[in-house]
Parts: structure tokens; sequence; C-alpha cells
């Protein structure tokens, strides 16, 4: 009932919407700064076209891309854990550039030239179904006593230490659940869009999640969905304005997100209260107290 056009935004918008779920948890929740998300996209998508393409049960090549993007969010995750801020973002630069690298060279890949006749599996009906499954999954998640924890971490790691909360392993949990998203994003997208190269997954990509997520509301479980579509949806909405504006579409786009910003620094969702509950502040109370406590003793 809907143009391929039509259908084909929409499907784009799903894509995103688990891409920056994803980091969002990572770094909305946990506080991690990556710069490689986009990473485990490609890892996703590679492995769920190879397997497509051999023949494979496309939900089993979606399940093994996710298992795959999983395994190097751990391989990441671990050696990275008393990383924080620029140095965590630069660690996780340069695992994207040593899997681009990877990818650019080995013959089962493609090379540069990436993989093409892809089969095509991926259609609407299925990402909104695993869109709204995923944003269920982690919006009981922000609710549980798991989210509250990661919360915390993100909000103040030494504090939680302190407390008893073992920060790696929820750092590394984040790390993994938000990669097997980035994984299962790029197992859509490859067998949508039936040819996947290196480019598709770069350092640009990282950032464009990024600001998915920052433009949402960093740690809203409200804010990938809003982000995913106004960055989806502005490029093509400023397309068929006018052939004036849809020539100068991405000038008009990039101030649209800077001016959105100036506006509103701590994104269109984020610190409002809105579909968040005020009260949800008073789990911290504790370890903001702890950390008090710990100042002190040193002092």
């Amino acid at each position: 009932m809907m143009s391929g056009y039509y259908s084909q935004i929409f499907i784009i918008m799903g894509i995103n919407i688990l891409l920056a779920m994803g980091l969002n948890l990572i770094t909305g929740y946990t506080g991690q700064l990556s710069l490689g998300h986009a990473t485990f996209m490609g890892i996703g998508a590679y492995t769920s076209a190879l397997l497509t393409k051999a023949g494979a049960p496309f939900y089993a090549s979606l399940l093994a891309g996710i298992l795959m993007a999983s395994f190097f969010g751990l391989a990441i995750g671990i050696p990275t854990l008393r990383l924080r801020g620029d140095y965590l973002a630069i660690a996780t630069l340069g695992f994207g550039e040593i899997v681009r690298t990877f990818l650019n060279n080995l013959s089962i890949t493609g090379g540069p030239n990436g993989i093409r006749a892809i089969p095509l599996k991926t259609n609407l009906t299925m990402v909104i179904i695993l869109t709204v499954l995923c944003f269920y999954l982690l919006y009981r998640l922000q609710s549980s006593r798991l989210g509250k924890v990661m919360r915390a971490v993100g909000q103040d790691e030494i504090a939680s230490e302190a407390t008893g909360i073992n920060s790696s392993y929820y750092k590394i949990m984040a790390f993994v659940i938000g990669a097997g998203l980035a994984g299962l994003a790029g197992g859509l997208y490859a067998n949508y869009f039936r040819y996947i190269n290196p480019a598709n997954f770069t350092f640009n990509k990282s950032i464009e999640i990024l600001c998915m997520v920052v433009l949402g509301g960093l740690g809203n479980p409200f804010g990938p969905i809003v982000g995913g579509v106004i960055i989806s949806a502005l490029p093509e909405i400023l397309r068929n304005i006018s052939p004036v504006v849809s020539q100068y579409r991405m000038v008009l786009y990039g101030l649209t997100l800077i001016v959105m910003m100036i506006i509103r620094p701590q994104g269109i969702l984020g610190g409002s209260g809105l579909f968040s509950s005020p009260r949800r502040e008073g789990h911290f109370k504790l370890f903001r107290l702890a950390k008090e406590v710990i100042r002190n003793a040193d002092s």
C-alpha cells in the first residue's frame, strides 16, 4: 500500500533507530563515548550478507550477525575498561579503522568492491516489528534494577563502585548489547540494499549515529526514536520542498542541526521530564552521598 520511495525511508528510519538505541545504551546509560558504532553495524552486515549468499536462512544469518557483533563488542570492551572520555573514543575509533582495513583487504569480503547481489530479505513489516520489539525490551531494561545500575555507573563510576557495584561488568554488558543491536541493524541494511562495501561503515556513519542520540536526548529511551526520525527524514523533506532547497539541502540540514543544538543542547527530550519520571533522581542520591564521603575521607 506504500510506494517504494516512502517504504525505503521508513526502513532507513527503523535501521537508524536500532543503531541509535544501541549507542544510547552505551553512551547515554553507562557514559562510554564510542566512535566506532558503525563498525559493529558493518560486522553484522558482512556476517549476515555472507551467510545469506551462502544459502543460510535469513533469520539464522541475522542472529549470526548479532552474535558476531556482540563478540567484537566484548572483545573491545574488555581491554578498554579503564579508559574514559576521549581515550575511550580514540580506542573505539582505532578499532573501527582496523576492522575497515581488514574489510578492504580480505578476499572473502570482496575488498573495496564489497559484496554484491545479496538476497533481498528485509521488508518494512520486519523492520517495524524488530524495532518495536527492541525498543520494548530496552524500555523495560531502563526501569529494571539492571538499567538503574547502568545509569548509576554512567553518572558516577567511583561512587557506584563505593557502594559495591562492579562497574566493569555493567559497562561490558552495555557494550555487548549495544553492539548486538548495531549488528542487527547491519544485517537488515545488507539484506535490503543488497550491496555493501567498507565505505558504508566509516567514522562518518558513527558520528551520524551519535548525532541521533544527542539530538533526541542522551539517556532518554525515546531519544533515539526522535533523533533517528529527524536525521533520516530531514534530508528527504528538504529535497521535496523546492529545486533550490533541494540543491542546498545538505547545507540546510547541517545548519538545522546546529541551530537545534544551540537552542536545546541537552537534546529534544533530554532533561525535559517528558516520558521520564523525575523521581528516578532519588535512586542516585546514595551514590552522590558516597562520593562526598570518599572526598571527605581523602581530605
